[in-house]
């Protein structure tokens, strides 16, 4: 399990590095198995005042026209092993 695990955050390294040097140096990811919702802030988590969601099940979340967060509906459709 362990190196399973390993292997699965390597691989995650070079896009977690994009997506934190994209927004906020910080990076808060949540990821709710139950629901299959992956949870992306750049900074703290904080509420928005505006969200959008594409055609591609991402809710894009903005608090004063900056994008402060990603929600990702059905977010094992994007792994791997599917």
């Amino acid at each position: 399990m362990e190196q399973t695990i390993i292997k699965s955050t390597t691989a995650a390294v070079t896009d977690l590095v994009r997506l934190a040097q994209a927004g906020n140096s910080k990076l808060w990811v949540d990821y709710d198995k139950e629901a299959d919702v992956l949870y992306i802030n750049f900074g703290k988590p904080q509420k928005a005042d505006d969200a959008e969601q594409g055609s591609d099940g991402i809710i894009r979340r903005r608090k004063n026209k900056k994008i402060v967060g990603l929600t990702i509906l059905n977010a094992s459709r994007y792994s791997e092993n599917n």
